[in-house]
Parts: C-alpha cells; structure tokens; sequence
C-alpha cells in the first residue's frame, strides 16, 4: 500500500513522467544540457507551467462541482446556526471550500454583515477563503510533500479563527461603515442544480479561474526559473537565509504590498526553498501575498474604517511572520 501511494503521489502530483519527458524534449529538440542555466530554465519553466495547468484544470473543476452545493446565501445560513468560537472554526473551515477570492470582500462583508452575523466570523471567512484554496493545497503537495501541505491547512485556519475570535471579542463593529448595517439583505430561494448544470457550472469555473490566473502562472513560473537557475544562491542565502533572523520578516513585508495569485507564487516558493530558502520564509512569502494583496485591501476600506482595516492587516501580518518562524524552526519534521 504504501509503495502504491508513494507512485501515486510521485507520478500523479509531482508528475515525475512529465519531468523526464520534458528532459528529454529539451535535450533532444533544444540539444540542451538540463544542467546548464538555459537548459535547467526551459526544463523549469515547461515543466512548472504544464504540471500547474494539469493540475488546475483537473482540481478546479472537481472543487467546483463540490462549490456548486455552497452558493453565498446558503454559506450565511449554516454560519448563522453557530455562535462563539464554533461560529469562527465553521466560518474559517467553509473559506477552505467555497469559490471566494479575496477580491469578493465588499460583497461578502456586506451581505454577511448585514444579514446579522458578528464581524469576526466574516473576517474568519475572509482569512481563510483565499489562504486556504484546495486546489492550492493540493499543489503544495505537489510541489513539496503532504507534511508541509496538510501543516500549511492547519496553520492557515488557525490563523483566521485566531484572527476572527480576536476581531470579535475587540467588538470592533463601530469600524464598520454605517451603510452596511443598514444594507437590506434579500431572501431567495435557492436554486436547485441538476448533475449536468453542476457540470457546467465546473466547466464554467475552470475558463474563468484559468482566464483569471493564466498570467501570474506564466509570472511565476518565469520568476522562479531565474531564481532556480540564474540567481547564485549566495545572493539568496545573503537575504533569505535559513540562518537569517529576518529572513521570515523581508519576505512577509515583500509579500504585503504584491498583488499575485496563489498559484503564481508557488513556483516561486518552490525555487526559493530549492535555492536553501527556509519553507517557513518561502510560505510567508506566498501567505503574504495571497491573504494581503493591495487591491482586496482597497477594496475592503471601501467597507471598514482604517483603525479596523489597521487592526486586520496587522493581526493577519503577525499571524504570518510567526507561523514562518515556526515552519522555519521545526522544518526538519516535516521534509
């Protein structure tokens, strides 16, 4: 059983078939040496970018289809069923398997607020929606190993109901926008899908997710090829060291500021750790960039004041920059 999963996970995840074929295309059509700088780039970047898009199109579409049973309003009713800290884990665990990225923070905090449910929950939500993707996880897995992938799920949820509770118990509602409170929620009813329009509705997802990320893929994958194969690890290991105490903090407030897709960044964390990059550093990075991204943050302070705005980004900045240190200080359980 077990050589059966190892199999599974090296030639369905990390599609080692599709690595040696690419080697050989290389070496044979290019007459490229994969351990040379141009060889080992083209040999990173066809490889990475062919592997991710395999994996999207296949996960998204599965997802999807299981997405398709939690449209936002049936979202808000289950959370409205649980108070408390139960109320932030359930918000946070329905982030890790609903279709919202962080750009949908003006209208999911403004019917989940309006419809009743306590700040907190929503930020819970809002954490881990785009922390948190399945599809992401799955990546991770195959790009490092299930250890750090099923460590970055535990990480990232404790994060947003560490986060939530934390909003929630502040009773921070005087930072909302008094517009959202008045905000009249509708009721509708539900529609239900049939087993073909739940097909559709994955093939539907998967064009638009791919039109969507396409670009910080092919980004990304560009990115870390010139990290893997042109930047000397000595220029590398110089600012993002392992045995750098700052390490974990550069590449946190490196990430803030970015706006990228979860899946663009990837190839980068992969070619960073490759380089002798901590995991904790390379995942701050990518958590950085995907929970914080400069234009959900706009978006959002169109809904909150900046004290609260203030308060989340900070909370959500230092849940990060510990989680890095804590990766980077016990890496050795999970490689």
């Amino acid at each position: 059983m077990v050589i059966i999963l190892e199999w599974l996970n090296t030639q369905l995840l990390k599609m080692e078939w599709l690595s040696n074929l690419v080697a050989l295309l290389v070496g044979e059509a290019f007459g490229l040496d994969i351990n040379s700088r141009i060889g080992g780039s083209i040999h990173f970047f066809i490889y990475d970018v062919i592997k991710i898009f395999m994996l999207l199109i296949v996960l998204i579409f599965t997802i999807s289809y299981i997405q398709s049973y939690f449209p936002p309003e049936k979202t808000r009713k289950i959370l409205a069923n649980f108070t408390g800290i139960s109320a932030n884990i359930l918000g946070a665990l329905l982030g890790t398997v609903t279709p919202f990225c962080s750009c949908s923070s003006i209208p999911l905090f403004i019917g989940f607020t309006s419809a009743g449910l306590p700040i907190g929950v929503t930020f819970s939500f809002l954490i881990s929606s785009p922390l948190v993707d399945l599809a992401s996880v799955i990546l991770l897995a195959s790009i490092f190993n299930w250890k750090i992938a099923i460590a970055y799920v535990v990480v990232g949820i404790m994060l947003a109901v560490i986060g939530g509770t934390i909003i929630s118990k502040a009773k921070l509602e005087r930072f909302v926008e008094p517009f959202v409170f008045g905000n009249k929620v509708l009721e509708m009813e539900q529609e239900v899908l049939s087993t073909r329009e739940r097909i559709e509705y994955a093939k539907e997802q998967v064009l638009v997710i791919i039109k969507k990320v396409w670009l910080y893929i092919i980004i990304g994958v560009g990115i870390g090829a010139a990290i893997h194969n042109w930047i000397p690890e000595t220029v590398i290991s110089a600012v993002l060291g392992q045995d750098k105490w700052y390490s974990v903090l550069v590449a946190t407030l490196v990430g803030v500021p970015m706006y990228a897709d979860i899946f663009g960044t990837l190839p980068i964390a992969e070619a960073l750790v490759l380089k002798g990059v901590g995991i904790g550093t390379a995942l701050a990075f990518m958590m950085a960039v995907t929970a914080l991204s400069l234009p959900s943050m706009i978006m959002l302070k169109q809904v909150i004041k900046k004290e609260l705005l203030a308060i989340f980004i900070g909370l959500v900045t230092t849940g990060i920059i510990i989680i890095g240190y804590v990766f980077n200080a016990y890496s050795y359980l999970l490689i």
